[in-house]
């Protein structure tokens, strides 16, 4: 089902990486790219798309089982591979964000594949995080504390805990309207979007 060795790699020019524990805003800082002039490509959509294909429905257990088993038989860069590959047929010459990198393997996958890349890391309170997820109402998110906590846990144990402690940026989303949040994560990938073409000039 997963042809590794028909998958496209190519080098982006810049490639701004996600980060986040699940409800922490990693999608709002996406969005915030868009504003600014940035391509965006989900990880999760990727594995969402792999449940879809093997008749999986996309619950928070059934795509996580799925983004495990996956890594395990294609190792732990496989998500990301197969995210290139779409950035490559898609976005190859423009700045991109690819949101929910996950495990240190993921993330020297992106670093060898990017003329420039830099780690954005998005943190608030595990509070705060349940709260959002329990009115997103998307299929995949907890239905419980005891739900929440044991996705957090399983997102630990891939590795995300040591991606997050490697970001070159930390943006706080506490205490903040959702308006304020979108301009500080535009602010800063504006930045990043800003030194890149000075450099290239």
């Amino acid at each position: 089902m997963i042809r590794l060795e028909s998958l496209r790699e190519c080098t982006l020019p810049l490639v701004v990486l996600v980060t986040g524990m699940p409800g922490s805003g990693k999608s709002v800082v996406s969005e915030a790219a868009k504003r600014v002039g940035y391509s965006v490509v989900r990880m999760g959509d990727v594995v969402r798309e792999i449940a879809a294909e093997l008749g999986r429905q996309a619950t928070d257990e059934s795509l996580g089982d799925v983004a495990l088993c996956i890594r395990a038989e294609h190792g732990m860069d496989v998500v990301a591979r197969l995210t290139l590959h779409k950035a490559c047929m898609d976005y190859r010459n423009t700045p991109i964000v690819v949101e929910g990198v996950r495990n240190l393997e993921e993330l020297e996958f992106f670093k060898n594949h990017a003329l420039k890349c830099y780690l954005v890391a998005v943190h608030a309170s595990p509070q705060t995080r349940f709260s959002r997820l329990s009115t997103r109402g998307r299929s995949d998110d907890p239905r419980s504390w005891e739900d929440f906590v044991r996705r957090d846990l399983r997102e630990l144990k891939m590795g995300l805990g040591s991606v997050i402690a490697l970001a070159d940026v930390v943006l706080i989303n506490e205490g903040k309207t959702l308006e304020q949040f979108v301009e500080e994560a535009a602010k800063v990938l504006s930045e990043i979007l800003r030194r890149h073409n000075h450099a290239q000039a």
